[in-house]
């Protein structure tokens, strides 16, 4: 009765305000008094982590009183009873759950405002913004203003808010829509004076909006409101203001690479990059050698959705100036090391590839071909792993090895693991490509990607010490050089360790690796991982599928969600219809997922084409070398069905 219970539960919570629960219905959910409210609000704040019962105690009390850790677990029994009041007695909580020492919200990361709020803001379609602006009832963590454990939650959350204002008056204004941005920015620089890129761009969508009166105005309150604090306004706005003044057209391709980051502390940062915009000129062909090193940078700091975002303006600039080969250098230096086998913006990657294309077709140098085929080759997983993109991975390896460099090496032995999923069996020749990485030595990044190759290659191969051994190793590289999505994928692949020994400790750790993966940018890796995750601890367990969000995976699960619901000829039906699973890290767990709902209904092409598909893959575990499910060995799904052979010489 309580797994039952458990797979039905859904309540989501809200911070961007007071605190607040809401049943399924979106019934407001009574939270008691302000203590209750403060431990639900902290765990939030804590995204899904566990938090001791003695770092509550000092959280709620600034003189904690005899008794305040009883208190605690009182506070933590109501909450229960609020959030899962139909939780059969002496069941264990599923929601709001006991960890070690302490306490943790395990929750889907759309069931929270707050952590839905930060995926939306780091998205790269600014279309998700004004849906994403109205989930703020007021500020965040509202009830606890002053308690310093909410402190930090609450500018990370408003400093995405003012960005997001930012970043949708900025996609208006591109858009063509500058008037549709100007009520919303003059309410946001009334009320964040300090936001220069705000006040820079109410000026632009002023101007492009034929009014040049209001925006030399605009520009004027900013130079005055700078000299208040002691500062000269930026070059970018000097150079605004000169544009205005000289009539210079306010649509030019480049008006997204002038914008300037929110005024903040004085440093050596703000220092270097006011001195190199006033002394590089505006129209240098190095800014954008400069600005795609710096979008590097970001992606692996974190910024994957922003330098996304950046990463298409960049080219186009390179393309209008008419330089293939500062083109191709801008194409091919955002050498990110990437893990997953699907593209985060498939939109945005055919872009890529198109002008890596064109760029290629102009014959560049050895170098700069194997960069460009390189990028061809990443951009392209997951839609396209053709003989002749395989082939273009190859031959950028061989280049890089006439040339006996390392990183360029590294970038494109990356590209080749990205292709090294078009058929299920290939762990062995990923986890050769891993080996090889970390003995390169190239740069951090690419010997934690090493590692995290050979972790994911090795699980595969049922070899889970040796895979958790290079799980430790990149957590330490990572730790060292400050790459925190690194945990992302370690964390991932420890949930799925413990499945193998308690599935029910797995799901939890399931939860809370997929509440550290929203807001990372990576929706290539998170869209329907959990419930597929959730789905194999189920099937292991021998336990019907049950409805989820399955995204990308859904055509694969769809016959075995119908034979849960007795539709034994839907779920046949949805076998013959499904497509061949995509080359990726998960396509031996996709074959034996048919495999298993062919089974069940006796459907014996089905299992067939199943089987045919991964013999190749016998000796390996099925999922596991995506380092993130397993569904236990391809062996056992092949011997569920018979041999076509030995079946044709019985009948003889």
């Amino acid at each position: 009765m309580s797994a039952q219970y458990r797979d039905r539960v859904r309540v989501t919570f809200g911070v961007l305000g007071p605190v607040a629960a809401w049943d399924e219905r979106g019934t407001p959910i009574p939270l008691k008094g302000p203590r209750h409210r403060a431990v639900l609000a902290r765990l939030i704040a804590a995204n899904g982590r566990a938090v001791p019962v003695a770092g509550l105690v000092s959280d709620l009390w600034v003189a904690p009183p005899a008794g305040a850790t009883s208190a605690v677990r009182t506070f933590v029994a109501a909450l229960r009873r609020a959030i899962e009041p139909g939780r059969p007695p002496r069941s264990p909580a599923t929601l709001l759950v006991t960890d070690g020492l302490g306490y943790a919200l395990r929750t889907a990361p759309g069931d929270v405002d707050a952590w839905r709020f930060e995926a939306a803001a780091r998205d790269a379609n600014p279309d998700v913004l004004p849906e994403a602006l109205s989930w703020w009832r007021g500020p965040a963590y509202a009830d606890f203003p002053d308690d310093p454990w909410a402190r930090g939650a609450r500018s990370r959350l408003t400093e995405l808010r003012l960005q997001a204002v930012e970043r949708l008056a900025e996609a208006r204004i591109h858009a063509g829509r500058p008037a549709d941005a100007i009520p919303d920015l003059d309410a946001h620089v009334t009320d964040h004076p300090w936001r220069e890129n705000a006040w820079h761009l109410l000026a632009l969508a002023l101007y492009r909006a034929n009014r040049q009166a209001d925006a030399l105005a605009v520009l004027r309150r900013a130079r005055r409101l700078a000299g208040q604090l002691g500062l000269d306004p930026t070059p970018a706005l000097r150079r605004l203001e000169s544009d205005i003044l000289h009539q210079v057209p306010p649509d030019g391709p480049a008006d997204i690479l002038r914008q300037v980051p929110p005024h903040g502390p004085a440093g050596v940062w703000a220092e270097a990059a006011a001195d190199y915009d006033r002394i590089v000129a505006a129209t240098s062909r190095a800014r954008l050698d400069v600005t795609v090193t710096l979008l590097r940078s970001l992606a692996v700091s974190g910024g994957l959705a922003e330098a996304r975002r950046h990463r298409t303006v960049t080219i186009a600039a390179a393309e209008e100036l008419g330089d293939s080969e500062l083109t191709a250098r801008v194409i091919g230096a955002y050498d990110v090391p990437a893990i997953w086998t699907r593209s985060d913006d498939p939109a945005q990657a055919a872009m890529v590839v198109a002008a890596a294309r064109r760029a290629l077709a102009r014959d560049p140098g050895p170098a700069t071909r194997a960069r460009l085929l390189a990028t061809v080759a990443m951009e392209s997983r997951g839609a396209d792993s053709t003989p002749s993109t395989r082939a273009g991975a190859e031959e950028a390896v061989r280049l890089a090895r006439e040339r006996d460099d390392p990183a360029l090496l590294a970038f494109a032995l990356n590209a080749l693991f990205l292709q090294t999923t078009y058929r299920p069996g290939l762990a062995g020749e990923r986890d050769g490509i891993g080996a090889e990485l970390i003995g390169l030595a190239a740069a951090p990044t690419s010997e934690v990607l090493g590692h995290l190759i050979r972790m994911q290659a090795l699980g595969a191969r049922n070899d889970f010490d040796a895979a958790g051994r290079h799980a430790e190793a990149a957590d330490t590289l990572a730790a060292r050089h400050d790459l925190p999505l690194v945990a992302v994928f370690t964390d991932w692949f420890r949930a799925m360790r413990l499945s193998l020994t308690d599935p029910v400790a797995a799901g939890h750790a399931y939860r809370r690796a997929a509440a550290l993966l929203h807001g990372t940018g990576m929706p290539g890796l998170e869209k329907g991982l959990l419930d597929l995750a959730l789905l194999t601890l189920r099937l292991r367990r021998g336990r019907p599928a049950q409805d989820g969000d399955y995204g990308p995976y859904q055509p694969w699960v769809r016959p075995l969600l119908l034979l849960s619901t007795g539709d034994n000829a839907g779920a046949r039906r949805a076998l013959r219809a499904a497509p061949d699973p995509p080359g990726d890290l998960l396509t031996e767990a996709m074959w034996c997922l048919l495999a298993h709902a062919a089974r069940a209904v006796g459907d014996a092409a089905s299992l067939a084409r199943a089987r045919d598909a991964l013999r190749s893959a016998a000796g390996e575990n099925a999922g596991a070398g995506s380092g993130l499910l397993t569904l236990g060995d391809v062996a056992d799904f092949i011997g569920r069905f018979p041999d076509r052979g030995r079946e044709a010489s019985n009948k003889r």
